[in-house]
C-alpha cells in the first residue's frame, strides 16, 4: 500500500523535512550525568534516522545545569562541552537523511529537589572520584516514586535541598503527580530574565552543535506550561494574570532565540492545549481547550515556525502517555481545533499506530506531521517498513507503559528507558538490527508460541537457523491470550500478532495443536531446544482452596466460568487481580478485593492501576488491603490483619490471583537428554510481556 501524503516533503520554517514523520521527544536517559551525549545517544537516534523518519526531536534538554535538572541522565545544552558531544549526534542523523531539533526545557515546579540539589555537586565530586555515581546509584537502588513522599525524605529535602523555581508557589501534587511535597520559590523578575537568556543561549549552542532547529517545551506541566496555565500562574506582575501577561515569557524567549540564532532558524513550540484537570475531579482549573486554542494563535504571532500540540501535565500524567484502554486517534478533535486557527505546520501524537491511520489523518488535513514517540521506540523502522510495503511487519506499540515506568525507576539506578516489544531500544550498539546469518540451517526447536517463544523464533530464523515451533494450542499467544480478555486490553495482543507475522516472514515454521514429546524431539535431533512452555495460575495450599467455588483467574478470564449477581472475593490485587475483578463487576457481581500488603496493586505502575480502578469504582467494589488470607470456608473467607485481628468476608465464590507458576516439567526432562536446552519466559521465571520478549531475544542472540 502506498502512503503518498505520509511520504511527501514539507517545510518547517526554511527546513524541508523529507516526509511527514516526526519522532517527538521522549525521555530516554542515555546521556552522562553531566548531560553530555554518549555513544548510546548516537546509536539510539541513528537507528531511528536509518529507519526513515523525517525529523527527530530530542528528549527534553535542560537549559542550565543547576535548577533545570529534572532527571539524572538527561541531555543538556547548558555549556560548550554539550555542543561538542552533540555534534556527533547531529552528524550521524544527517548522514542518514533525517533532520534533528533539540527540545529545550526547564521543569519549574515539576521536579524533585534532589536533582537540582545533588546533581551539580555530584558532577563535581565525580571529577575527583570517578566511582561516585556508581556508589550513588547503589545507595539509591530499590527506591521508587513513592520514596520521595516518605516523611523522612520530605523532611530531608525541606531541610537540605533548594526550593524549586516556578512562576508561583503552587506545588504539584494533585492526581498522579509524583512531585508533591516540594517547596517552591516563585521566580523574581530578574530570574525570569536570566531564564530567557539561558533558553536563547542553549538554542544558539544547539545550532552550533548541528541541530536543524529547536523546540520550546511549553507542555506537560513544565516551566513554560506553568506560566501559561491560570492554575499554576497566580502572579500579579507583568508575567501573570491576563493571557497577554502569562504568554509574555514565551514571546520573549522566541524573540531572544530568533535574535541570537537568526529568523531562519526553525523554532517549534510543544504546547499543552488542555490540562484535563476534570479527569481527576477538578473541572474548574487549568488550561481548557478554548484557551489552549487562543494560546496557539498567540504563539504563532510570536514567530513560532511550528506547533507540536499536546495535552496534560504531571497531575494528569495518565493522559500524556496513554494506557492501553485509550482508543486510536482519540486526541484528533483537540488537534483539529488548533489546526483550524493557525497557518504554521501542526505536529501531534495521539495513539497513532499504523501507516494507514497516519495517511488518513494527513489526508483529512487535521495535522501536517505525524508525531511518533512510543511507536518509534517499539520499531525504529516504522517509516521504512511503511515505505517499502512491509507495514504488516511493524512492531506496534501496545501502550503498556513499560517505557514510562522504566524511565522513572531508572532515574534512581542510572538505567535508561526500555521498551517491552523492542529489546534493542537503548541497546542499539550492543545488538545490531540484524544479527549475523550464522545459523547455517541448524535445527532449533522452540516449544511454545507465546511472546518468548515467538521472539526467539524470529531472531533465530533471521540468523539462518532452521526453526520449528511446536504450540499445543490452536493459536499463538500463551498467557497473552488471557491478558487481552479484560475490557479494553486488545492492544496488548498486538505483541503476539506482530511477533507471529515477523517469525513467519523470517522463515520460522509454526506447528499448532502439536504438543512436543520427548520421543519426537529425540527423533529430530535438534541442535538446540528453547522451552517457552509458559506458566499457569497458582493455587496455593490454603485450607478450603480445593472447594468447587474457589477458582484461579484463568477460568474467569477465559469465560469458562461466568458468575452473576454473587458476592465474590478476589484474593490478590496485582494487575491480573484487578483486571479479573473488572470482568466480574461487568457480570454484575459484588466484588471484595483482598490484598496482603498495605496498598492495592503493590509495585504496579500508578497510571495502569488508575486506568482499571477508575472503571472498577463505577461498580460494586470494595478494597481490603493489609489482610492475609487464612482459610476459605463454605460461604466465607477468613483473613487476618497485622494486629492479628481476624476478619470474615461473605463469599459465594472466591477467585485466587496469587501469581503464576512456571510450567517446566518437560524442560527438566529435556535437560537430562540434550546438551543445549534453554528455558525462556514464564517457563524460567514468571513475569510480564516485557520479561518474556526480552528473555527470548537475548537467549536467541546468545546461541552459539
Amino acid at each position: 500500500m502506498d502512503y503518498p501524503k505520509l511520504f511527501s516533503p514539507k517545510k518547517i520554517g526554511n527546513i524541508e523535512i523529507k516526509n511527514r514523520g516526526v519522532m517527538t521527544a521522549m525521555g530516554m536517559g542515555l546521556a552522562k550525568e553531566d548531560g553530555t551525549a554518549t555513544q548510546k545517544t548516537i546509536d539510539y537516534f541513528t537507528d531511528r534516522a536509518k529507519g526513515g523518519i523525517g525529523l527527530i526531536i530530542t528528549e527534553y534538554t535542560r537549559i542550565n545545569d543547576k535548577d533545570a535538572i529534572v532527571s539524572g541522565k538527561q541531555l543538556s545544552m547548558a555549556a560548550e562541552k554539550h555542543v561538542e558531544a552533540f555534534k556527533k549526534v547531529s552528524e550521524a542523523v544527517h548522514r542518514e537523511g533525517a533532520k534533528i531539533f533539540v527540545q529545550l526545557n526547564h521543569p519549574g515546579r515539576q521536579n524533585i529537589a534532589i536533582f537540582p540539589g545533588v546533581w551539580p555537586l555530584g558532577n563535581r565530586a565525580a571529577k575527583v572520584f570517578p566511582g561516585f555515581w556508581k556508589l550513588f546509584y547503589k545507595r539509591l537502588s530499590g527506591q521508587s516514586r513513592e520514596t520521595v513522599n516518605d516523611p523522612k525524605m520530605i523532611k530531608m529535602m525541606h531541610r537540605y535541598m533548594p526550593k524549586l523555581k516556578a512562576p508561583s508557589n503552587v506545588p504539584a501534587g494533585l492526581g498522579f503527580s509524583p512531585f508533591g511535597n516540594q517547596l517552591i520559590a516563585p521566580l523574581t523578575i530578574s530570574e525570569i530574565k536570566t531564564l530567557i537568556r539561558q533558553f536563547a543561549e542553549a538554542a544558539e549552542r544547539a545550532k552550533r552543535a548541528g541541530a536543524d532547529g529547536i523546540e520550546l517545551h511549553a507542555g506537560h506541566g513544565y516551566l513554560l506550561n506553568q506560566f501559561l496555565s491560570p492554575y499554576t500562574n497566580i502572579r500579579t506582575d507583568e508575567y501573570g494574570g491576563s493571557l497577554e501577561n502569562r504568554t509574555r515569557i514565551v514571546q520573549e524567549i522566541i524573540s531572544a532565540v530568533k535574535e541570537k540564532c537568526g529568523h531562519d532558524f526553525p523554532l517549534s513550540v510543544r504546547l499543552t492545549v488542555d490540562e484535563f484537570y476534570e479527569k481527576i475531579g477538578y473541572p474548574k482549573i487549568g488550561i481548557h481547550l478554548d484557551e489552549g486554542v487562543d494560546l496557539a494563535k498567540r504563539i504563532e504571532t510570536f514567530g513560532a515556525d511550528a506547533l507540536n500540540v499536546t495535552i496534560a501535565n504531571s497531575d494528569t500524567q495518565v493522559l500524556i502517555s496513554e494506557p492501553a484502554s485509550f482508543p486510536l486517534g482519540w486526541r484528533r478533535s483537540l488537534v483539529e481545533a488548533v489546526k483550524k486557527v493557525v497557518a504554521i505546520p501542526v505536529i501531534a501524537v495521539g495513539v497513532i499506530r499504523t501507516p494507514e491511520q497516519a495517511e488518513k489523518i494527513l489526508k483529512k488535513g487535521t495535522q501536517d506531521f505525524i508525531g511518533l514517540a512510543r511507536p518509534l521506540l517499539a520499531d525504529p523502522e516504522w517509516m521504512k517498513k511503511a515505505q517499502t510495503g512491509q507495514g504488516e511487519q511493524i512492531s506496534r506499540c501496545i501502550s503498556c507503559l513499560v517505557c514510562q515506568e522504566s524511565y522513572e525507576s531508572g532515574m534512581s539506578q542510572g538505567k535508561h528507558t526500555i521498551c517491552a516489544v523492542n529489546p534493542r531500544s537503548g541497546f542499539e550498539g550492543e545488538f545490531s538490527l540484524r544479527a549475523k546469518k550464522d545459523g547455517t540451517q541448524r535445527l532449533v526447536v522452540i516449544i511454545g508460541a507465546g511472546p518468548a517463544g515467538l521472539t526467539a523464533a524470529r531472531e533465530l530464523a533471521r540468523r539462518d537457523f532452521a526453526v520449528t515451533v511446536f504450540e499445543k494450542a490452536q493459536q499463538a499467544g500463551g498467557q497473552v491470550n488471557l491478558a487481552i480478555e479484560p475490557p479494553l486490553k486488545e492492544k496488548i495482543g498486538w505483541s503476539v500478532i506482530d511477533l507471529e507475522k515477523q517469525a513467519l516472514a523470517a522463515g520460522a515454521k509454526i506447528i499448532y495443536e502439536k504438543e512436543a514429546t520427548l520421543a519426537e524431539l529425540s527423533a529430530l535431533e535438534p541442535y538446540a531446544i528453547f522451552a517457552a512452555t509458559g506458566g499457569f495460575a497458582a493455587k496455593p495450599e490454603i485450607p478450603g482452596a480445593d472447594q468447587k467455588f474457589v477458582y484461579t483467574t484463568t477460568p474467569i478470564l477465559e469465560r469458562k466460568v461466568v458468575l452473576r449477581d454473587q458476592e465474590v472475593v478476589v484474593v490478590g490485587s496485582g494487575m491480573t487481580g484487578l483486571e479479573t475483578s473488572e470482568i466480574l463487576v461487568e457480570q454484575g457481581n459484588r466484588v471484595t478485593i483482598i490484598e496482603m500488603l498495605d496498598e492495592i496493586a503493590p509495585g504496579a505502575f500508578a497510571p495502569n492501576v488508575w486506568d482499571v480502578t477508575q472503571r472498577l469504582d463505577q461498580g460494586q467494589v470494595s478494597y481490603r488491603p493489609g489482610r492475609r488470607l487464612l482459610s476459605i470456608g463454605k460461604e466465607s473467607v477468613t483473613t487476618v490483619q497485622k494486629n492479628n485481628v481476624r476478619e470474615i468476608f461473605a463469599a459465594d465464590a472466591v477467585v485466587l490471583s496469587m501469581g503464576v507458576k512456571s510450567e517446566n516439567t518437560l524442560a527438566k526432562q529435556l535437560k537430562e537428554k540434550f546438551a543445549n536446552v534453554s528455558l525462556i519466559g514464564d517457563a524460567e521465571k514468571s513475569g510480564r510481556i516485557v520479561d518474556a520478549i526480552h528473555a527470548g531475544f537475548r537467549a536467541a542472540r546468545a546461541l552459539e
